[in-house]
């Protein structure tokens, strides 16, 4: 079994006969000498939809649950809900607005190296990939010779993310940003 530095988010871990969805995981080191990294992991509860904050030392051992990784595409929206299909066998999976809210705002229908998470053959949640390709809708005028200086301005897409973007940078540009981070990476 890993340890809690070794969770990724993602990952789904058993807790007080809990099973839950890692979401985001943010770690913090104590003021002390020698004090272990402590990970805050945001979850959810898989059974109840319900969000779960567990706490966990850097050395403690985490119960992990066997999981499965599919391929898919964003399909469409329909009302609340959004579809994905499998690549392969082009089945759809069907999930709320709310369970995949973080996730849709890096989704387009062009993203690929989308995979759906199956856990005892049930779809509980989608993993992204670690960098996207996005279109710039509205960010300020871009600024002529402004590459030098490492000054940002906000940018928003057409799924509402909104990130910080060099000066240099003008609506309608394609660029790359990093899902884990949600950061600029570069120009696509």
């Amino acid at each position: 079994m890993p340890k809690a530095s070794e969770i990724k988010k993602g990952f789904a871990i058993e807790s007080n006969g809990k099973t839950l969805l890692v979401k985001d995981i943010e770690v913090t080191t104590p003021g002390g000498r020698g004090g272990a990294k402590i990970y805050k992991m945001r979850c959810t509860d898989l059974n109840t939809g319900a969000r779960v904050d567990e706490r966990y030392k850097s050395d403690d051992v985490v119960e992990t649950v066997e999981m499965n990784k599919r391929a898919v595409v964003y399909s469409y929206a329909d009302g609340d809900e959004h579809i994905f299909m499998d690549n392969e066998d082009y089945s759809q999976y069907t999930f709320k607005h709310n369970e995949v809210e973080d996730e849709l705002l890096f989704i387009n229908e062009d993203t690929q190296g989308i995979h759906l998470i199956l856990i005892n053959g049930s779809a509980v949640g989608i993993e992204l990939p670690s960098s996207v390709e996005l279109v710039i809708e509205e960010t300020d005028p871009s600024i002529k010779g402004a590459s030098a200086s490492a000054r940002t301005k906000p940018a928003r897409f057409a799924s509402g993310l909104v990130i910080q973007v060099p000066e240099y940078i003008a609506t309608g540009d394609r660029v790359i940003i990093n899902t884990t981070e949600r950061k600029y990476m570069s120009r696509a």
